[in-house]
């Protein structure tokens, strides 16, 4: 019954079946290990944020470069403060205002971006309280240079002298003649009345849409792998039935002849009359 299962068209069939079930299966468990990994890393990150759970703060020079493992770290560092800037356009807890960004110069004759505070409303420099004079040692929260039009930084051009879209060192070296960090801090405690500006996680490490896209791919893969399982048994079904029809002498209509086509076998009537004289 079952013998045209070795047949070259079935083997074929078969050879297929068998390659596109595992092929499947791996893509599935690749897309659903990727969307585990953005979840692992969506936990350390939130971890390394959350003032329960964070590490004792350590010298900022042990967690340069900033990455997603040391993103989010507390960091201290001593130094002097300089220049300030206000960052326009920034929110938190849901209302608009500004950063408060003084660069603080270290004994390494360079300068970090340090977001001392968060005031509601328009950017005003009068608002802005003056930064601690003399030598500080500051802790807060590592971050990684911003990207303008990522993660929730805003996209904005002409601004007012003493401001600054972006809080990065590609944007800041134009402003400040300081040679600077690729990096910043946000302070834990914020100075002078000013709320403290919460740290965030870094790029690629969320439940972004990337995330949700691995999930519903692995979804895909395992129904493509279910889907190949599924036809396989059908043909198998309609040969087999087909097979049985064909032994008890039953033949599809498609295969009957049709009446109104010629059929060599079939005899010719004899002419019951003479052919008609031609007029």
């Amino acid at each position: 019954m079952y013998r045209f299962l070795l047949t070259p068209r079935w083997w074929g069939i078969n050879v297929f079946v068998l390659l596109a079930i595992p092929f499947c299966v791996l893509m599935g468990s690749w897309q659903l290990s990727r969307f585990e990994d953005r979840m692992q890393d969506h936990r350390a990150a939130t971890e390394r944020i959350d003032p329960a759970d964070r590490a004792p703060a350590r010298p900022l020079d042990e967690l340069l470069p900033v990455d997603k493992e040391t993103s989010g770290e507390l960091a201290t560092v001593t130094g002097r403060y300089g220049e300030q800037l206000l960052v326009p356009n920034r929110e938190v807890d849901g209302k608009n205002g500004f950063y408060v960004l003084t660069l603080l110069r270290t004994d390494e004759d360079k300068a970090l971006p340090v977001v001392r505070g968060w005031l509601p409303g328009a950017a005003d420099p009068d608002r802005a309280p003056a930064a601690p004079t003399g030598e500080v040692t500051v802790t807060g929260s590592l971050q990684a240079s911003e990207t303008p039009g990522s993660n929730g930084v805003p996209v904005q051009g002409g601004l007012p002298a003493g401001q600054t879209s972006a809080i990065s060192a590609a944007t800041l070296v134009n402003l400040v003649p300081d040679d600077l960090y690729d990096a910043w801090i946000t302070l834990d405690k914020a100075d002078s009345g000013m709320k403290t500006v919460p740290a965030t996680t870094p790029q690629d490490t969320g439940l972004d849409l990337k995330a949700f896209q691995n999930l519903g791919y692995t979804g895909e893969w395992f129904v493509f792998a279910g889907f190949v399982v599924f036809m396989w048994f059908r043909l198998v079904r309609r040969e087999v039935e087909f097979i049985r029809d064909a032994e008890l002498g039953l033949v599809p209509d498609d295969d009957q002849p049709d009446e109104n086509e010629p059929n060599e076998t079939r005899p010719v009537e004899p002419h019951s009359r003479e052919a008609e004289p031609a007029k």
